[in-house]
């Protein structure tokens, strides 16, 4: 029997709405960060989608929990059953009588603090890690989008995943300058469901805001190409009556204003700190934008515009920091900036 085969290697990108997991180059899951719990037995019932089908439609008797808030987790117990859980799934298409030896990748925020870091580790071991590997989640972008990490040039990431948005300068595989802000997907559409309650005096739940932020999610109040309105139905605040509103692009580009002015601000923060000669190099190369956030339609344009330097989108943004995992999992001796 090879060696590989007891030797199993997976890298994970742990993030707040989704969580991907790369084997042997390929994705092998890509679900959504979710739990349902049962409240009498605290025993798991689903995980992933079939929890998401769940989530916000439950009875008091079960609870659907996300486990990462903000990139970090929040629930260090349903945190584990998640991860335990999506580890069986991927494990259970190579089944065996010996336990692997699980050696893992995982992406974590650039900001985050020696307990949170500490929490991301023990949970990713308590569920069957035996070697665990942690990775900032710009450096992972970076290397998910084929930027030379480890060469003496500057290069500027910015990835706006569901919990963070993470700003790095790169250069000589480590991070020169950075930033990590809890704004975010999930303040998207949390400004998204607060503009319809008092724009349009409707309620929505977080799955539809989410919806509206895909079909007409964008910063800028003129687009070349338009997308179609999305049409919401809901319970209207006063009257409880259903009622419909159709809502425009440009009404989401108005209300998500004040969070991406706080990304613009933040970005020029870490440029004001960037030493001069890695500067040059971002201005020759300009900037890459990654994760789900880059989605949003116009932000390249806007960003170019306020901060004078090229903005490109990542091919696949989303998942970037997962790829950059994985090629970070080929590589775990010749890469110093692992977290061990």
């Amino acid at each position: 029997m090879s060696s590989s085969f007891f030797n199993q290697e997976i890298a994970i990108d742990l993030g707040t709405a989704n969580t991907i997991i790369y084997q042997n180059g390929q994705i092998v899951l890509d679900e959504p960060s979710i739990v349902a719990i049962d409240n009498n037995t605290g025993k798991c019932i689903a995980i992933g989608q079939q929890a998401k089908l769940m989530h916000d439609r439950t009875n008091p008797g079960i609870k659907t929990i996300r486990p990462l808030k903000d990139g970090v987790i929040a629930d260090f117990n349903a945190a584990e059953m998640m991860i335990r859980g999506f580890i069986k799934q991927v494990g259970s298409r190579h089944r065996s009588l010996f336990t692997p030896n699980l050696k893992i990748v995982v992406g974590i925020p650039s900001g985050s603090t020696e307990v949170e870091i500490r929490a991301v580790r023990d949970s990713t071991e308590h569920a069957g890690g035996r070697d665990v590997y942690l990775v900032y989640e710009p450096m992972a972008a970076a290397l998910g989008i084929g930027l030379e990490v480890e060469a003496p040039k500057g290069n500027m990431v910015v990835d706006i995943g569901g919990g963070t948005t993470e700003i790095a300068v790169i250069s000589l595989g480590g991070l020169v300058q950075q930033d990590s802000i809890r704004t975010a997907g999930d303040v998207f559409t949390a400004d998204i469901q607060q503009y319809l309650r008092q724009q349009h005096n409707i309620k929505v739940g977080e799955i539809t805001a989410e919806k509206i932020k895909i079909a007409v999610g964008a910063v800028l109040p003129q687009l070349e190409v338009e997308p179609e309105p999305f049409v919401v139905r809901g319970p209207n605040l006063m009257t409880a009556h259903p009622v419909e509103a159709v809502i425009t692009y440009d009404e989401i580009a108005h209300c998500l204003d004040k969070s991406i002015a706080k990304i613009e601000t933040s970005i020029l923060h870490v440029l004001e700190n960037t030493p001069p000669e890695l500067y040059s190099d971002i201005v020759e190369n300009g900037i890459f934008l990654s994760g789900g956030g880059a989605l949003l339609r116009g932000l390249d344009k806007r960003l170019t515009d306020k901060v004078n330097i090229q903005f490109h989108v990542a091919e696949d943004p989303l998942h970037a920091v997962a790829r950059g995992t994985c090629e970070a999992l080929k590589n775990t001796d010749h890469y110093s900036f692992l977290i061990r």
